[in-house]
């Protein structure tokens, strides 16, 4: 499943490329990857 962000560059929301699960120093998660249109990097909390 692609993981769906909002590419600031591009201002919408697009498919992330290179997806990753990472963890922020609060403990919380978050996906990391690049928009697929523009290559811009993207960032989003999930649950």
């Amino acid at each position: 499943m692609a993981e769906i962000g909002y590419c600031v560059k591009c201002k919408s929301k697009k498919e992330m490329k290179d997806a990753q699960k990472v963890t922020m120093k609060n403990k919380r998660e978050a996906m990391k990857g690049k928009c697929a249109t523009c290559g811009t990097g993207m960032y989003k909390i999930v649950k």
